[in-house]
């Protein structure tokens, strides 16, 4: 058993001497560009322009998330070798020292935006807010500045994963429109947009639809000046947690 593990760290630390940024680069824009964005800037995936990663804290983790994958967020890469796995960790490693290019926009007139079009009504900064919406804290770890014009002026482009719309109707007739929190064979748990709680047996429906790729937040593409939302994304690629 222990030659077996040794063999293993061997095998893994060869591929890591041979690894090949530039080789690394090709297999990341094939393969993970589609949710990481070409230049690993983000997208449906995380941003990837950053020092630290938050589920690979070290090289070996890194390689590892690589091939085993991040269910059900992260498909696993396993076709790849330990060397292709290597060479597209070592690529994702030198975007976290490249600079972070610099976004238009003035992030103080942005807070103000968000705060006067009511978006702490639907989403949480630093524990203020409402949860109906995703958390934003760290959005601009997360996600791109592209994403983020494109998440504001078309909301269904992109839902985010896991964030599922749902309409039902109770056995009085009543309409319960929110996002699904959880749900099994026999009933399902739901959080409507004031944030009230409402559990459902599946049995006590007249009718249950779940929206796929649609999105309780309305469009703000007519609602906000060119310079609004120029500033309002300025402010959340601001958001980058406490860390």
């Amino acid at each position: 058993m222990r030659w077996t593990v040794g063999l293993l760290l061997l095998v893994s630390a060869f591929a890591q001497d041979r690894a090949d940024p530039i080789a690394g680069k090709k297999l990341f824009q094939s393969q993970c560009a589609l949710c990481h964005g070409q230049d690993g800037s983000g997208g449906r995936g995380p941003n990837l322009h950053r020092q630290k990663l938050t589920h690979a804290e070290d090289d070996a983790a890194l390689r590892q998330l690589i091939l085993t994958g991040l269910p059900p967020d992260m498909p696993a890469f396993w076709l790849l070798s330990e060397r292709e796995a290597a060479s597209v960790a070592a690529y994702v490693k030198s975007l976290g020292s490249a600079p972070l290019e610099p976004v238009p926009g003035d992030s103080s007139r942005g807070e103000q935006v968000y705060k006067s079009k009511g978006c702490d009504g639907c989403h949480m900064v630093a524990g203020q807010g409402s949860g109906f919406g995703p958390e934003l804290s760290d959005i601009g770890a997360k996600r791109s500045a592209a994403f983020l014009r494109e998440s504001i002026i078309a909301p269904e482009a992109s839902v985010p994963d896991g964030f599922l719309l749902v309409e039902l109707v109770n056995s009085s007739g009543g309409t319960v429109r929110g996002i699904r929190l959880n749900e099994d064979t026999f009933s399902i748990q739901i959080k409507d947009s004031n944030n009230k709680f409402h559990s459902f047996r599946k049995s006590d429906l007249s009718d249950l639809r779940k929206l796929r790729g649609k999105s309780p937040m309305p469009s703000y593409e007519r609602s906000l000046t060119p310079d609004e939302l120029t500033d309002l994304i300025a402010y959340l690629t601001h958001l980058r947690g406490s860390s």
